[in-house]
């Protein structure tokens, strides 16, 4: 059973958000404001030349910009070409060539250029190309000969298209290549044999070019093989010899290089593209590949392996990605390396993008432009498209390098403004326009918003504005009290309130207002607390047999108000509910469970806020088969240690530990644990740290401040785990200030005037330095006075001198010499409870029934319990029996009624008793006063079982039964019951009852037969009714093992009886006879066919016919005459080769009554007669059959 992550419920509420936490200022459409380029065509725009040319330009302002455009930096001139048109109300350029034309004419770098009275916007410069897809030049290719075994490359070169074509091979029936580790297609589409095999040649070899654009194929003449081997390919007892390579003669050879070439080489790659380095190696046996990096990890998030291993991919690639990488080639003859030094270059990327800058008249502002690249960029401004040392002088304006200051804007000081950054890898084109504006606030959202919102979860509650000045922003709950800012709210710049962690309490109306100089705004938005969604009954893990049913269980508990759906994921996916499965609201049943439904299922219980998941893996036990190979049935071992561990990369918070593994002993390492000591809290104690896959020997370890590590690594496989490794040399890291608080800060009373504050203290990793110590901060709840504080070295700290029962606010802080922990978070505590002052009045009592009644009572006043309520209690004990002669226990006895309740019920009294009872109410610190006693007596009850009862058994005709008075009466007796039967094994006889008085408690049961045994049920009863029964049995006999044996030993066995065995041979010699005569009549008359192919002659071992029909051979297989019988068996014919099949040429034959057989006669009718009878009455015992009928 497990619990997912993420945490238990994911928050679900949809907001509006219009604006980003620190997202650009949006200027309402109807004000007054330049332009913004709001849409465009990538600055690498490639086109099909078969579609019309469609190049994007949308811009918004107000008033709506007009357009414009540039190619090749030169005005281009819409109007005059007839195929060019821009779209109405837009700057979309449309090239129509319909009525003809090449696309090629209108290729070039095109840059778009929206303009009102307020300024002028700029695209970024659109470079057009038309995708191009060329003809294969057709060539004639001679077969390539190679010998077995030996390396080989198939080269592509495929035609120049645009974008490159993708590649990939076939044959020239368009049957894909089978690619593996020795043979596989390369980045550069060129086809690699690591070596080549003789099954190669059973195919030819096109190389394919398959363009994005035009959505065409082209192929290439094909590569025919001709493999020179020592042994033929049909050879199969070599094709599947376990070293296919040395029984066909070819000569093993240690890896090289295919591409790239040599020992080492570079490679470059811009930040933000993928890397992919690429190492293809020849070898016999095929070599594997490995991929390391020196001096670090490979990145495990963004490196994945293609191509069988020999290729890396590194997406997103960073500054960090930089340095050298080498690929390992490895068979059993040796390895070789290549090493690949990667250096990463970077175009311009953003810093600091420069946003719209809105101000009002005499405000001052910037605009910031800082990017970075490598090389680093240039940076270049402009203003309305223009270069900014060209524009007019402007005395309000500042440019220093990256920034532009302005002082005291006016209106007229509105423009947009352009900063472009480039370097030789590619530019940034960024607008930001200045808009000067006098507008009193406004609310951007719709008014009165509903906001659901998930318990305990973090929320944020919008509220967009504008107005200029910028104005500021003020939340308030419920329409009173101060802003909210602080504690558990958190106001951002652009007035969105972030509440961060729910409480029912925090239900309600929140209002805000935007203020500036020309007036105010308001809005308010309705936040509404749903309790979670949990499943509070999880689905177990279950290991189960084949064939069986396994239910599944998943309770859950959700807000009422919300709509519950649960699902069901196998493995991670979406479970299909077959035949064979019932879900139900709260479980999910498998029937008839199969090796196909193990894995892991997980129920997901959702609303439309929040979700809780549980899983549970599923085991079905199979078959167990034997190993199937040697290795298989080896002994398993645990692993050996490691050894030679070595720290190295030594850094402020991290450290590299490299070990060697030891050996598996058979069973491969799946995990590795890294534990470490630390010498100054617990020394000499080990602390798992980290866990890592059996595949690796070196991890980066993260490491906390101040501590002083010592590692060792722990090997694990299906068996156990290895003995730990020898420790590592010591490494202390440098000391820093917590980051963290000490957990399960609480506070309770251990006397009524004190309160005691206890915390879990904070372990070696999370001291981050010396002298770690707590900074104890209290104060009484809801009073607002001043903190109290104190520092303490230890883990607890007594407050003194409190009022009986009173809340604190608690804030307990980690502070060591380097400095202060976070803000603590503050948690509630009580002071110490003293006794309740009051007792439950008017206290009613009802008997139920003879062992229970009900209580009921009033509470009493909160300020009297001086403490937390925990229970209402009752003290209640038997003070006698209406029996005046039975002795009763007056222990005390309670029953408790948590919480604050009303009334309870007292189980599990003695019936027919004088009882007392006293309520008390009970909190933390013990027993308030009694409240006055009160008196009930329980009516009569069914009486106990009675006590000894003894079965006797002084010879085989009686039997003696003694009893005991029952020890709880519970009434007045009136009598005994005695039901009892006699058996003899499974065999039951008639029950009898037999009543007796009260004060019977003897009785002698005469035996009807020596042999039965005797089941006695014996019960007492009251007026009431019959209570508890007892039941004996008696005694077997002596000489008695079973009571089988019993039976056999007293009286004659029936089966071996003289006149049961005549009968039952009687019987079936009748039952023989029957079937005699009912085979006789069946046969008399009856046609059966007789096999139709002649060249097929019917022999003993002949099998009767799927249609019913007989062969007519010797059913006892006695030989026939003029055959003799060989030693295992079978029929020999001698010197006739007669068979029924000569004497006819067809039709239908049959037997006459005398068993003879009757055909149509064409040749050797004299030997049928003699001999055809002959065989057919002195072999078959059905002939004596007839004669007997």
């Amino acid at each position: 059973m497990a619990r997912p992550q993420p945490p238990p419920w994911v928050h679900a509420a949809v907001l509006l958000c219009l604006l980003g936490l620190g997202g650009a200022i949006e200027i309402p459409m109807d004000l007054s404001q330049p332009p913004t380029i709001t849409k465009q065509s990538v600055k690498d725009h490639i086109v099909d030349p078969r579609d019309n040319i469609l190049i994007e330009c949308e811009a918004k302002g107000n008033p709506a910009p007009s357009f414009h455009w540039t190619r090749n930096s030169r005005f281009f001139n819409v109007a005059k070409d007839p195929r060019v048109s821009m779209r109405r109300r837009s700057g979309t350029l449309v090239i129509d060539f319909r009525s003809g034309g090449r696309p090629e004419e209108y290729e070039g770098e095109y840059q778009c250029f929206a303009r009102n009275k307020f300024g002028t916007a700029l695209s970024n410069r659109i470079r057009l190309q038309v995708s191009k897809s060329p003809l294969w030049p057709k060539e004639n290719l001679d077969p390539v000969v190679v010998q077995e075994g030996a390396p080989l490359t198939l080269q592509c070169n495929p035609p120049p298209g645009l974008p490159s074509p993708v590649i990939f091979w076939m044959s020239s029936s368009m049957e894909p290549i089978t690619q593996d580790k020795r043979v596989s297609q390369g980045h550069n589409g060129d086809l690699y044999f690591s070596n080549v095999m003789v099954q190669d040649m059973q195919t030819d070899y096109s190389c394919n070019a398959r363009f994005h654009f035009t959505h065409t194929i082209q192929q290439k003449n094909p590569f025919t093989l001709k493999v020179l081997t020592n042994h033929p390919y049909n050879d199969s007892s070599l094709r599947n010899h376990p070293d296919m390579y040395s029984a066909r003669g070819v000569s093993e050879r240690t890896p090289s290089f295919m591409y790239p070439q040599g020992t080492a080489s570079s490679q470059m790659v811009l930040r933000g593209m993928d890397l992919l380095l690429e190492c293809i190696a020849s070898g016999v046996p095929t070599p594997d590949i490995a991929w390391y990096k020196k001096g670090g990890d490979l990145p495990s998030d963004k490196a994945k392996f293609e191509n069988f291993n020999k290729a890396l991919r590194i997406t997103s690639v960073s500054e960090e990605d930089s340095g050298e990488y080498f690929c390992l080639a490895s068979n059993k003859m040796g390895s070789i390396r290549h090493t690949i030094s990667v250096r990463v270059k970077a175009a311009p990327y953003w810093l600091d993008e420069p946003k719209n800058l809105i101000l009002a008249p005499g405000e001052d502002g910037r605009l910031v432009c800082r990017a970075n690249g490598n090389p680093k960029p240039t940076v270049q401004w402009m203003v309305n498209g223009e270069p900014l040392q060209s524009a007019p002088p402007n005395p309000n304006r500042e440019v220093a390098g990256d920034t532009i200051i302005f002082r005291d804007t006016q209106i007229s000081s509105r423009a947009v403004y352009q900063c472009n950054t480039s370097n030789e890898h590619g530019y940034l084109l960024a607008n930001a326009f200045v808009s000067v504006l006098d507008v009193p606030p406004r609310m951007m959202s719709p008014r009165n918003q509903l906001i659901r919102v998930i318990l305990y979860n973090r929320t944020r509650l919008d509220c967009p504005f504008f107005g200029s000045p910028i104005p500021t922003l003020r939340w308030f709950k419920n329409g009173q009290g101060s802003n909210l800012d602080g504690g558990n709210y958190h106001v951002y710049e652009n007035g969105s309130l972030e509440i961060k962690m729910i409480r029912k309490e925090d239900q309600g109306i929140y209002t805000c207002v935007a203020t500036n100089i020309l007036g105010k705004a308001e809005n308010q938005v309705r936040l509404e607390v749903k309790d979670p969604t949990r499943i509070f009954r999880m689905p177990e893990d279950q290991i189960v047999k084949r064939g069986t049913t396994v239910q599944l269980e998943c309770r859950v508990k959700h807000d009422p108000s919300l709509k519950l759906t649960v699902s069901w994921l196998k493995d991670d996916q979406p479970l299909y509910i077959g035949n064979r499965m019932k879900k139900e609201d709260d479980s999910l049943t498998i029937f008839g469970v199969a090796e196909r439904d193990q894995g892991s299922y997980t129920c997901v219980a959702s609303t439309e806020l929040d979700q809780d998941l549980a899983k549970a893996y599923l085991t079905v036990l199979a078959d167990q088969t034997t190993p199937t190979n040697r290795l298989a049935a080896l002994p398993k071992g645990r692993p050996d240690r490691p050894r030679d561990l070595e720290l190295t990369d030594l850094a402020e918070r991290s450290v590299r530990l490299t070990w060697i593994p030891g050996d598996d002993n058979n069973s491969p390492i799946t995990d590795y644990v890294v534990q470490f000591e630390e010498d100054q809290f617990q020394p000499g104690v080990w602390h798992d740290h980290s866990k890592f896959p059996g595949s690796v020997n070196s991890a980066v370890l993260q490491l906390s401040p101040y501590v002083n590590y010592q590692f060792r690594v722990i090997a694990v496989n299906e068996v156990g785990s290895s003995h730990p490794s020898l420790p590592s040399e010591r490494y202390r890291t440098s000391g820093a200030p917590p980051e963290s608080n000490p957990s399960d800060v609480k506070g309770e009373g251990t006397r009524k005037n004190n309160m005691e504050i206890t915390w879990t203290p904070m372990n070696a990793t999370s001291a981050f330095g010396p002298n770690l110590r707590y900074i104890v901060k209290w104060r009484r709840k809801e009073t607002r006075e001043t903190w109290n504080n104190a520092t303490v070295w230890g883990s607890r700290y007594v407050v003194g001198q409190t009022p009986v029962y009173v809340p604190y606010e608690i804030r307990v802080q980690a502070e060591n010499d380097f400095g202060k922990g976070p803000e603590p978070d503050t948690v509630i505590g009580y002071s110490g409870e003293d006794y309740p002052r009051a007792a439950p009045t008017d206290v009613k009592i009802r008997v139920l029934n003879s062992t229970a009644i009900n209580l009921q009572w009033n509470r009493v006043y909160s300020d009297t319990v001086q403490g937390q309520l925990r229970e209402y209690r009752a003290y209640y004990w038997r003070e006698s029996s209406l029996l005046k002669s039975l002795w009763v226990s007056q222990k005390r006895q309670q029953a408790g009624f948590p919480g604050d309740r009303l009334r309870g019920v007292v189980s599990r009294l003695f019936p027919y008793s004088n009882y007392k009872l006293e309520m008390v109410v009970v909190n933390g610190r013990g027993d308030g006063p009694r409240s006055e006693t009160k008196e009930f007596t329980t009516p009569e009850g069914v009486p106990s079982a009675p006590r000894r009862f003894r079965v006797r058994q002084p010879n085989l005709q009686t039997i003696n039964l003694e009893w005991d008075h029952p020890e709880h009466p519970n009434g007045i007796l009136t009598g005994y019951s005695l039901r009892y039967l006699p058996f003899n094994g499974t065999k039951l006889g008639k029950q009898m009852v037999e009543n007796f008085s009260p004060n019977q408690t003897k009785f002698t049961v005469q035996r009807a037969d020596p042999v039965s045994r005797y089941r006695f049920t014996l019960s007492a009863r009251t007026q009431v009714g019959s209570g508890e029964a007892v039941t004996e049995e008696s005694p077997a006999a002596p000489n008695e093992a079973t009571p089988t044996a019993a039976y056999t030993n007293s009286q004659p066995d029936v089966v071996t009886q003289g006149w049961f065995i005549g009968l039952m041979c009687a019987v079936a010699l009748l039952v023989l006879t029957l079937l005699i005569v009912c085979f006789i009549k069946r046969s008399r008359g009856g046609k059966y066919p007789v096999r139709e192919k002649k060249d097929v002659p019917l022999g003993p071992e002949d099998p009767k016919e799927e249609d019913g029909s007989f062969d007519y051979s010797d059913e006892d297989n006695k030989p026939l005459q003029g055959s003799q019988t060989s030693l295992d068996g079978t029929i020999k014919q001698q010197e006739s080769d007669d068979s029924l099949v000569d004497y006819g040429e067809g039709g239908e034959g049959q037997f006459n009554e005398d068993g003879s057989f009757i055909g149509q006669y064409t040749v050797k009718k004299d030997k049928e007669e003699t001999e055809g009878n002959e065989s057919s009455e002195a072999t078959s015992p059905v002939n004596a059959i007839y004669s007997l009928a």
